[in-house]
């Protein structure tokens, strides 16, 4: 099932950054119970990892009043093979790695 991350920005203020954790805590939805916060180090967003069919699913699991400024990226991972197979790609003629320039 695919994978996104859901981020969730919200105002600095600070009753103004209680009340969305409060109704992010008190929506009794699994995934915004389980949100992670960054606003102890003054960065206001929060940010869930959720498998759902679509960015439209994950989009949904945000109360609407956020969902303007939510922010969903599908997430993948990689293989060495995968990586390899790329980096062959973009290989100069002649087979050999592109210089540094030094």
């Amino acid at each position: 099932m695919p994978r996104f991350l859901i981020e969730v920005p919200h105002d600095p203020e600070g009753l103004a950054c209680a009340r969305v954790v409060q109704v992010f805590l008190s929506s009794g939805s699994h995934f915004l119970t389980h949100a992670d916060w960054g606003c102890k180090d003054n960065v206001h967003s929060a940010w869930m990892i959720v498998e759902v069919g679509s960015k439209a699913e994950a989009l949904a699991i945000v109360p609407p009043l956020f969902r303007a400024a939510t922010r969903i990226v599908g997430l993948n991972g990689f293989s060495l093979d995968q990586i390899e197979a790329i980096l062959k790609r973009h290989q100069p003629a002649g087979g050999r790695e592109p210089s540094s320039g030094g």
